[in-house]
């Protein structure tokens, strides 16, 4: 962790802290929008494939969605997902090897990160995004997705009527929403007395438990063919996570378990780029 990223976890762990000593309910209304919010935004210039893009933009409950389409008539659709404090910028090398493929590409920027409007992230805003881009550009045979991008598209095809002919690719997915409150907590060094109140408020915002934005819960209502690649050494994504799904053996989803790539590298390694333009 960089000084600075230090001393912001300092100051928000102090300030937690004290504002709980006054009202933990008010504290746990400030840690959601913390938990909410992406404190980096990619800021580095487009990729040279983004000049044959065209641009384009979407409302999604009041934020303003941008994203580029490349291809328009392809003989498939795919829509790329980028994961939390992330960008489609970063995924230019899957972009130009779908083009070569004659696909038709659809990526936008979630909201509140990279060109896209709005100041906070949830898993329910990101859904709604997905279902956005779904009625307005017509239907998509084909996703990939990193990280949180994966746990937002399991949670949205779930939703859809689909069958098998239906293609995603998770790479490093986010599997379990409990995993995240938890660092999130560890990392702050927030109390359970908070994390009561946060559960609560969770709830009361989605009307469901965290343990519900789950993918190993979501699988059971995907019929669609899934590659799944993680890495062992994924410190963001724990591989930990994983391990029950792989044992319950699903029939329509692959794995391809790398070592030593981590959770950000995984998704830019030549080996694991081939896999999934192979896959879909």
């Amino acid at each position: 962790m960089k000084l600075t990223q230090k001393l912001a976890v300092n100051y928000l762990r102090a300030r937690l802290t004290l504002l709980a000593v006054l009202s933990k309910k008010s504290a746990a209304k400030k840690a959601y929008k913390i938990f909410c919010t992406p404190y980096y935004k990619n800021k580095k210039e487009l990729p040279a494939v983004f000049k044959n893009a065209t641009p384009l933009s979407i409302n999604v409950n009041g934020n303003t969605i941008r994203g580029f389409r490349w291809n328009t008539g392809g003989i498939k659709k795919i829509l790329i997902l980028h994961g939390f404090e992330s960008s489609i910028k970063n995924f230019d090398a899957y972009i130009s090897e779908f083009i070569t493929k004659d696909y038709e590409v659809l990526a936008f920027d979630a909201p509140a990160h990279g060109i896209s409007g709005g100041k906070y992230i949830t898993l329910p805003l990101y859904i709604e995004m997905l279902m956005a881009v779904h009625f307005q550009f017509g239907s998509i045979q084909s996703f990939m997705s990193h990280s949180f991008g994966g746990l937002a598209l399991t949670h949205f095809i779930e939703k859809m009527p689909h069958d098998d002919s239906i293609k995603l690719a998770l790479i490093a997915p986010a599997t379990e929403t409990i995993t995240f409150i938890d660092s999130f907590f560890v990392l702050l060094q927030l109390n359970n007395g908070l994390r009561v109140e946060f559960d609560k408020l969770l709830f009361a915002k989605a009307g469901v438990e965290a343990s519900y934005f789950s993918i190993s819960r979501a699988l059971e209502n995907i019929n669609a063919s899934i590659l799944w690649i993680h890495d062992k050494d994924d410190d963001i994504t724990p591989f930990k996570d994983v391990e029950p799904v792989i044992k319950r053996n699903y029939p329509n989803v692959s794995f391809y378990i790398t070592h030593g790539l981590g959770h950000k590298k995984i998704y830019r390694d030549t080996k694991v780029i081939r896999a999934v333009v192979d896959f879909l």
